[in-house]
């Protein structure tokens, strides 16, 4: 009986391989390299929906480096919620995580009271934490007066509106929890014991072992938290709609006004390109200034 040749099964192999991932490849051809492709075509151009787009160059662009305070005011409004809601996300996750590790009775429960804020929808999330920080019956108004602290109006404060959205981030630290944990319990005990016989303490042991064997995971949640900072939206859409004064206007609100709101999609093309330069520069500086800080199992 002949074989077939090696070249034939490699081509009949490398066949097969597009055939499994044709499905994936035309649904991100179709539905995201098509779309960006063309929205950075758009972003060329003005477009009110309706009629066709008319080709202005880089005005787009222009006007909103030059001409658009409110670029500047959703800029510095979603810096302030990254480079402070971002670490004290990764630091209570963090923390939550390593209480959660020790070997006590009902563990599981309480792993799971701890995660399930992180599944409950955004929306929904958001309407409670309206609630909560209601001015006149909310329940953060009432623990401030409970031990003897002045209250505040929150969501309806140019100056405590957006650590109210950080203090209700917190609320769904859950999620990096999860990976936080995953990671503690891949630490090899080993390690603890031999720094044990050394004399170690526990902070010492936190410190050298704990810490820097987790690293991957810390360096995984702090990439995915900024790139999820910088593209807060439904909080502050369904809490505050952007106010009080432009107060909570974070980049993407803003974006999604230009673009549904208002109807300019040219321009709102145009902010969502900045958006991904940003998001692209931040993260490689990020792999830059931390990525050789991590550890990797393979590195040994």
């Amino acid at each position: 009986m002949r074989q077939p040749s090696l070249a034939r099964l490699r081509r009949s192999k490398t066949l097969a391989f597009y055939l499994f991932i044709s499905p994936w490849l035309i649904g991100f051809l179709a539905l995201a390299a098509g779309p960006m492709i063309y929205s950075f075509y758009m972003s060329f151009t003005e477009w009110q929906v309706m009629g066709s787009a008319e080709w202005i160059g880089l005005e787009n662009y222009e006007r909103l480096f030059f001409h658009d305070p409110l670029f500047w005011k959703t800029m510095w409004n979603t810096f302030f919620y990254t480079f402070l809601g971002v670490p004290l996300g990764l630091a209570f996750g963090y923390l939550l995580a390593v209480l959660l590790n020790q070997k006590v009775k009902f563990m599981g429960v309480f792993r799971t009271i701890f995660y399930l804020p992180s599944i409950v929808p955004a929306v929904a999330s958001s309407l409670l934490w309206v609630l909560i920080f209601q001015p006149e019956f909310g329940l953060a108004n009432a623990l401030l007066d409970f031990i003897g602290l002045p209250t505040s109006r929150w969501l309806l404060s140019e100056s405590m509106v957006k650590p109210a959205l950080i203090i209700m981030s917190l609320w769904g630290v859950g999620g990096g929890m999860i990976i936080y944990l995953a990671g503690l319990q891949g630490v090899p005990p080993s390690l603890y014991e031999a720094a044990e016989i050394d004399g170690a303490g526990k902070w010492r042991k936190f410190w050298h072992i704990t810490i820097p064997m987790t690293s991957h995971v810390i360096f995984f949640n702090l990439i995915m938290g900024v790139i999820g900072s910088f593209q807060m939206f439904t909080q502050a859409y369904v809490m505050s709609g952007g106010g009080p004064n432009y107060a909570s206007l974070f980049y993407v609100l803003y974006l999604y006004q230009n673009a549904f709101e208002f109807f300019n999609m040219g321009y709102a093309s145009a902010l969502a390109w900045i958006l991904f330069v940003i998001v692209l520069i931040f993260t490689l500086l990020q792999f830059k200034f931390f990525g050789k800080k991590v550890y990797y199992e393979y590195d040994d």
